[in-house]
């Protein structure tokens, strides 16, 4: 069984040689990444992995958040070119591994029959303290499980992340914009016992989320082709961003360290696991990582968890209180809105359907078929006829 997965990266240098090593020690055998247009590194880092063999590297240069059309080419490319059997698309930001431990990504998917098609891993967020600077891997190692209606109360978030698709190889697959679905239909689920699930860091420190922020927006705003949800997160965070108050949110959907009071977070929101950090830590002992330095360099950029202060989270819990129900109006506003044009949309398009219907019924009846006939018949007397004809319709 062959694995391929992809890859559409931009400055991402924080994390992506850790992501890249987890995956190729859980057992994928090429992946297929398209850099976009990076300034922080990451070109030159998979450039290195590139050398290796175990990584295959493309540019696409506008940021005009055309990840879909990128995405799906190299899902494409997958089969075509390297005869997949099945194909991951992740982000830089994305860690996939199988519910039960024991196995590799690879183990588990050999036991998925492809007859499946496609099927969806469930994205949990993976969160604590937060810092200024770096990866994250050994700090964030709580699962966020909290329900949607408190993570808009406690984290101005509308949901958890969508699954993201995990499909076989096909050389006409299509992937849409985020990697949650594709063109390939899916029979149903994997047996629980070979469930796959995915880790998600998106939060890893304030100077990649603020950079990341910027970046996605702009590029939205540059692409008028691309029309985002009023609840789409990289847009509200935009907005977040262009108003100043990004940072206090950043700050503030992570847990309440304030309130915590002590380095541990309650149980029923918050769930520990720090399996991606020992298994990282333990392929950089065992001397198995593909670029050992690259991975190191992640794991001692952890960041620090006093960068901010107990104050901080009040003045952001403030700040957000104030903001989030503006921000929350709007966005129900805007929703609204975009329904009752929709509505009014398929309305109208009824309405041409059953005029269109109509006609149809009115062609059919005895009298204009008549008509029809005559005026058919007359069509193919010879002119010298028809002139006559002509002069006596005017004179009536």
């Amino acid at each position: 069984m062959k694995l391929v997965m992809t890859l559409m990266v931009r400055d991402e240098i924080d994390i992506v040689a850790a992501m890249i090593e987890h995956h190729l020690a859980q057992g994928v055998d090429l992946i297929i990444a398209t850099d976009n247009a990076s300034v922080d590194g990451t070109r030159e880092l998979l450039a290195s992995y590139a050398d290796t063999g175990r990584l295959e590297l493309h540019d696409y240069l506008e940021h005009d958040k055309r990840q879909f059309a990128v995405v799906t080419g190299m899902a494409q490319r997958a089969y075509t070119v390297h005869g997949a059997d099945w194909v991951i698309n992740a982000d830089a930001d994305e860690f996939f591994v199988p519910v039960d431990r024991k196995l590799t990504l690879k183990a588990a998917l050999e036991q998925i029959p492809t007859s499946l098609g496609s099927f969806f891993a469930p994205v949990v967020n993976m969160t604590g303290y937060p810092a200024k600077d770096g990866a994250g891997i050994g700090r964030l190692r709580w699962r966020d499980v909290r329900d949607d209606e408190t993570l808009m109360l406690a984290a101005g978030l509308h949901a958890q992340p969508t699954p993201n698709a995990i499909h076989i190889g096909h050389a006409e697959v299509a992937v849409v914009q985020g990697n949650h679905s594709t063109s390939i239909r899916s029979a149903g689920q994997p047996d629980a016992a070979y469930a796959i699930e995915v880790l998600h860091l998106p939060w890893r420190s304030w100077t990649q989320f603020s950079t990341k922020v910027e970046v996605s927006g702009l590029a939205y705003e540059g692409n008028p082709d691309l029309n985002p949800s009023p609840r789409h997160h990289g847009m509200r965070d935009y907005r977040f961003h262009k108003a100043g108050v990004l940072e206090h949110f950043y700050l503030y959907r992570h847990p309440n360290v304030a309130g915590a009071g002590k380095r541990g977070l309650p149980v029923t929101e918050f769930v520990e696991d720090g399996w991606l950090a020992d298994e990282l830590r333990a392929l950089d002992e065992a001397g198995q990582a593909v670029l050992p330095a690259e991975l190191a360099k992640v794991l001692a950029s952890d960041g620090s968890e006093t960068d901010y202060p107990k104050t901080a989270w009040t003045k952001a819990a403030e700040v957000v209180a104030f903001v989030l129900p503006l921000e929350t109006e709007r966005t129900e506003s805007l929703q609204t809105a975009i329904d009752e044009r929709n509505l009014a949309r398929r309305r109208l398009q009824k309405a041409r359907w059953r005029i269109a219907e109509l006609k149809a019924q009115l062609a059919a009846t005895p009298k204009a078929r008549l008509k029809r006939a005559v005026k058919s018949g007359l069509a193919k007397l010879p002119e010298p006829v028809k002139k006559p004809l002509r002069a006596l319709k005017g004179s009536r």
